[in-house]
């Protein structure tokens, strides 16, 4: 039986340790080759035990989020929904 092998080749850039406050330095070498400034955007994405970042120009992030506010009606439906659950909170809590 005959396999076929994916070879995929990763550029190890630098190692970083998540701090107590779940914070992460992007290693100086990253920083300098993908371009990342202080005030850029980056998408984190999980799959399978794997962490990507990936930095978000303004068209790419635009993009990523079309369609995340779908069937949550307009902006005024929203946060009418939002303030009505603080209110029952409040209410729960006996204020």
């Amino acid at each position: 039986m005959a396999y076929l092998r994916h070879l995929c080749y990763i550029a190890i850039m630098g190692i970083a340790k998540v701090t107590r406050n779940f914070q992460v330095t992007i290693p100086k070498d990253v920083r300098q080759a993908e371009g990342v400034m202080a005030g850029d955007t980056l998408l984190f994405t999980a799959t399978e035990g794997k962490l990507e970042v990936t930095k978000m120009g303004r068209a790419a992030l635009l993009k990523a989020l079309a369609g995340t506010w779908k069937d949550r009606g307009t902006g005024v439906e929203y946060e009418n929904r939002v303030r009505s659950g603080w209110k029952k909170r409040a209410n729960d809590l006996g204020y």
